[in-house]
């Protein structure tokens, strides 16, 4: 009897063991599963700010500096080392009683620091403040089938076909269809993208009418009738079925 029940106890804490260790398993295993759901959301919450940082940055860039730029440097505690400079073709500038430093390629508030180092050597601290008088404005480029092609300011919001008004319109020859928008992607290269303005107009519906950014050039192509035309006997000559324009 007293074997039995012995053996009967040992089971029972034998039996009470493993349920421990298999809660203790399963309570670790939805730990790790909360841990790592809360560490997936905080990561997509951290991604998608980076990304509307991204977004906000590439919509609203900053101006750099390119050759030919002018700006006036101010010094709020050296007054006497506040001066006027230029950036020269290879992208330097002259600095007083400091001599050649390179800025282009930078914004206005990477200028500032870039010459607060400068003077770092000579003054101590230095506040240094920059503020652009002569530089390139935003524009965007108008070519191929509108009323004016050309280079024109880009002031303010823009949208591509805003644009293409401010450029006189679509000529008859223009195929409104296949209207190409080039864009700097990295110094060097570009990348273009086609939008059927013709589509968005018939349709009233201009939510896919991308917003120019500065640097930016449309162009708009030759419909198939303008290069047939030339083949096409004028109305003294006989009486033609008009054609439809692509």
């Amino acid at each position: 009897m007293k074997i039995m029940k012995t053996t009967r106890t040992l089971a029972v804490l034998l039996m009470g063991l493993i349920l421990g260790a298999s809660f203790a398993v399963a309570q670790d295993h939805i730990l790790a599963e909360a841990a790592k759901t809360t560490e997936e959301a905080n990561a997509s919450t951290t991604g998608g700010a980076g990304a509307a940082d991204k977004d906000f940055h590439d919509r609203y860039p900053r101006y750099k500096l390119e050759a030919g730029d002018a700006f006036e440097v101010s010094f709020d505690l050296n007054p006497e080392f506040n001066q006027t400079v230029s950036v020269q073709p290879d992208g330097y500038i002259s600095l007083r009683s400091v001599g050649d430093v390179m800025v282009k390629g930078q914004t206005a508030p990477e200028v500032s620091e870039t010459i607060r180092k400068a003077y770092g050597n000579i003054l101590s601290n230095p506040i240094v403040s920059v503020v652009l008088k002569d530089f390139e404005k935003p524009y965007f480029i108008a070519d191929g089938q509108v009323g004016h092609p050309g280079k024109y300011d880009l002031r303010g919001d823009v949208t591509l076909t805003e644009a293409i008004a401010m450029s006189g319109g679509f000529l008859d020859s223009a195929k409104h269809s296949q209207v190409l928008l080039f864009r700097r992607a990295s110094k060097g290269w570009y990348s273009a993208e086609t939008f059927d303005v013709k589509k968005m107009e018939k349709k009233g519906n201009l939510k896919e009418d991308p917003e120019l950014h500065a640097g930016d050039m449309l162009f708009v192509p030759k419909n198939k009738f303008s290069k047939l035309k030339m083949f096409i006997p004028g109305s003294s000559m006989g009486a033609f079925v008009p054609l439809s324009v692509p």
